[in-house]
């Protein structure tokens, strides 16, 4: 690869997008550091499988990082309103109650600081074109300028070696997503995308079904072609 000394940051939640972003940095050579966020959301289960997920990858470092859903407020997400069942219209330009105020320039900007203070000059987030779902946090304009305000506001962006936000999944919709997964063996099976899980009569956390969320991964899976349960 060329790459083995080289080293990267991985905002990684757990869920279908980051866990591609993860292996696309692991196969394209990286040192992975994945820091994965609690910040009270309702799916904190997507936690348990990013460390299931890590599991797999021994060499992988995994920092988890509490922060408080009290800056978090008004977000179906977190509590604060019913989360959206079966929309037709997921990639209208409207900012919707799932929305999570600056969730990711909070996420970057943590990111950023732990890169720099372990002399990491590449950030990989999975944003994608179909995903943001009206967010702004999710779109290219947001990453082009983060990249230069990160760069702005460092010691090593003022240096020769600055910070540069990688965004692979940018140009992808959910089944060219999934198509690159299968190629990098993304094991699937052990992600998680849904907003709003139920407990079954075994205990167990299901996915709905029925939110944005699961709708785009569904919907994923069904134009590739391929049945998660056969991917690990």
């Amino acid at each position: 690869m060329g790459m083995k000394n080289k080293s990267a940051v991985v905002i990684f939640s757990g869920g279908l997008d980051s866990t591609t972003v993860l292996y696309y940095a692991l196969n394209s050579g990286y040192n992975v550091h994945a820091i994965s966020y609690e910040y009270g959301q309702k799916h904190i289960i997507e936690i348990q499988r990013a460390k299931k997920i890590i599991e797999l990858n021994k060499n992988t470092q995994h920092i988890i990082v509490p922060i408080s859903a009290r800056l978090f407020t008004n977000s179906a997400l977190t509590g604060h309103g019913i989360i959206p069942k079966d929309r037709h219209d997921i990639n209208q330009e409207f900012i919707p109650v799932t929305y999570v105020p600056a969730r990711n320039l909070i996420f970057l900007s943590i990111a950023a600081a732990y890169a720099e203070s372990n002399d990491i000059h590449e950030i990989f987030i999975g944003i994608n074109s179909q995903d943001y779902s009206g967010y702004p946090d999710c779109r290219n304009d947001f990453i082009s300028s983060f990249e230069t305000t990160v760069n702005l506001a460092t010691k090593a962006g003022r240096s020769s070696n600055g910070i540069s936000i990688k965004t692979p999944l940018a140009d992808l919709n959910k089944k060219e997503i999934i198509q690159l997964g299968k190629d990098l063996h993304v094991p699937f099976h052990l992600t998680w995308s849904c907003y709003d899980p139920y407990t079954d009569s075994s205990d167990q956390q299901k996915p709905c079904n029925h939110c944005d969320s699961c709708l785009l991964r569904l919907k994923g899976f069904h134009d590739a072609g391929i049945n998660e349960s056969e991917i690990s």
